[in-house]
């Protein structure tokens, strides 16, 4: 198997359920790996992840792009109640600064 550099988002957390730990990766939702230590359980999830791109890829299917390597614009749009929208809007003009800058705030706490 080509080694590629793994640039994924791991975690690893405690799974009450299944008394062990789960190792997870955010580009490839459906894939984990219990462990009892949570070093085994990152190295499992690790090697599920390769395991999975070197299928992928024999099969000629898109790789997911890690996150890390995404580009981000820093600009979104979301939605909220207009209350809410009010309730900011308040709050900024109050606080003399953008209705951005007190839901950047907001969002980054």
């Amino acid at each position: 198997m080509a080694q590629r550099k793994d640039k994924y988002t791991y975690r690893v957390t405690w799974s009450e359920d299944d008394n062990e730990y789960v190792g997870l990766c955010a580009e490839f939702p459906s894939l984990s790996w219990l462990a009892k230590t949570p070093e085994k359980a990152l190295s499992g999830i690790r090697k599920v992840v390769a395991e999975v791109i070197f299928d992928m890829l024999e099969n000629n299917e898109k790789i997911p792009e890690p996150i890390a390597s995404k580009n981000y614009s820093g600009k979104f749009m979301v939605r909220i109640p207009p209350d809410i929208h009010r309730k900011l809007a308040i709050q900024a003009a109050e606080s003399g600064v953008s209705l951005n800058r007190i839901a950047s705030s907001k969002l980054s706490q």
